[in-house]
């Protein structure tokens, strides 16, 4: 069998542990982009204006398979996330005096998103306090929807949070919004591939998530999943052919957000690939190995560091990346120390007033990764430099 670590095209001289950014995309999967590139460069036309959304429809449908849509119909490819999270935003239909729910350890331009188009439509964006070190999944439900209010119109939640690395319980929270008649978004950018997404049995409102980070496609690949019950309040945030089709099809969903105007769509169309290669190497059993490996080595680092654990250290909060509590004034000088002079990627995070060093695992790291970035963080205690 091929070394896993050979099929990547990261440098070899650098010890990556930031997989949780933007993902690494396999040869074999960045081949399939470059062939669907030089379809479109072969015949643009044809690529873009009639052959396009038949290529995007098979795309939809493993992504569908995989993630557990029972209608591809439902989903939408675009860029990022933070392009999906827009789209919600600012098309919610907000009153003066409502409020949006979320937890204070979201992803800062999905803050940032949310805080903008709330202040437009003078509602509130209420970011609840998390008490940290996490205790149980009761406690933390609990604390959570502590923030509902009769002004409460939703809740936005990650599915795996970005600095602080926390698995959320997020079927639960979606069950208990849905009872209580609340629309419910999820942020799964980190979800696909790194933990089970069925959003069939998950019955979230919005889901958005990216390819492009655990499941390895080229960069530019993520989708949004909307129920059929909100994509009435999806208006495109580029109004183009879609609008007024001149042949509509039956989903004014797809028409509005699918075809945009001039791009290319090849990083879409490797979705199909993305699920191959990870059929074909096991791709489940790589990613329990390396989350066995994330856990194996937590406690070290909270030793070093003289942190404690954010979260019980179980796969009920952590999957294959984990953040430990480091001090230090300065995260983003430390942050290009570790890259320039030790060539270590890995990402120290701010959120709020804390700290976090962050380290993520995917199938081409192995223990010596790890070591490396101890060894490296102890000599900066020992130099005085942290």
């Amino acid at each position: 069998m091929e070394n896993i670590a050979d099929l990547f095209l990261l440098r070899k001289d650098i010890t990556f542990l930031n997989f949780g950014s933007f993902g690494a995309t396999p040869a074999p999967i960045f081949d399939a982009y470059q062939k669907w590139q030089r379809v479109l460069e072969a015949e643009p036309v044809q690529y873009i204006v009639f052959d396009g959304p038949g290529y995007l429809q098979t795309s939809r449908e493993a992504l569908a398979k995989y993630i557990g849509v029972a209608d591809k119909d439902d989903l939408v490819f675009v860029t990022n996330p933070s392009f999906a999270v827009n789209m919600v935003a600012k098309n919610f239909p907000l009153q003066p005096g409502d409020q949006i729910l979320t937890t204070d350890i979201e992803y800062g331009a999905c803050d940032r998103t949310w805080e903008y188009y709330c202040a437009q439509k003078g509602a509130e964006y209420v970011k609840q306090k998390i008490t940290l070190p996490i205790t149980s999944k009761e406690k933390f439900i609990e604390e959570f929807f502590a923030g509902i209010t009769p002004k409460t119109k939703a809740v936005f939640i990650s599915h795996i949070t970005s600095a602080t690395a926390l698995k959320l319980p997020v079927h639960e929270i979606c069950a208990i919004a849905k009872q209580k008649g609340l629309i419910t978004f999820v942020d799964g950018a980190h979800g696909p591939a790194q933990t089970e997404v069925n959003l069939t049995t998950l019955q979230a409102d919005f889901y958005t998530g990216a390819c492009h980070k655990w499941m390895m496609a080229p960069k530019g690949c993520s989708f949004l999943y909307a129920h059929k019950n909100v994509q009435p309040m999806c208006d495109p945030l580029v109004v183009s052919w879609g609008y007024k089709a001149l042949k509509p099809s039956h989903s004014s969903f797809l028409d509005y957000h699918q075809m945009i105007g001039t791009r290319d769509f090849s990083a879409f169309l490797t979705v199909p690939d993305c699920v191959s290669f990870m059929g074909k190497y096991n791709w489940a059993d790589v990613s329990k190995k390396c989350h066995e490996l994330v856990l194996a080595n937590a406690q070290r680092f909270f030793d070093l560091l003289g942190a404690t654990p954010i979260s019980p250290l179980t796969s009920e909060w952590i999957g294959q990346m984990i953040s430990i509590p480091i001090k230090t004034a300065e995260p983003e000088i430390l942050q290009r120390t570790l890259f320039t002079e030790y060539q270590i990627e890995v990402p120290i995070m701010r959120q709020g007033n804390d700290v976090y060093l962050r380290y993520s695992i995917n199938g081409f790291n192995s223990q010596s990764d790890i070591d490396r970035l101890y060894q490296v963080i102890a000599e900066l205690q020992q130099k005085g430099r942290l």
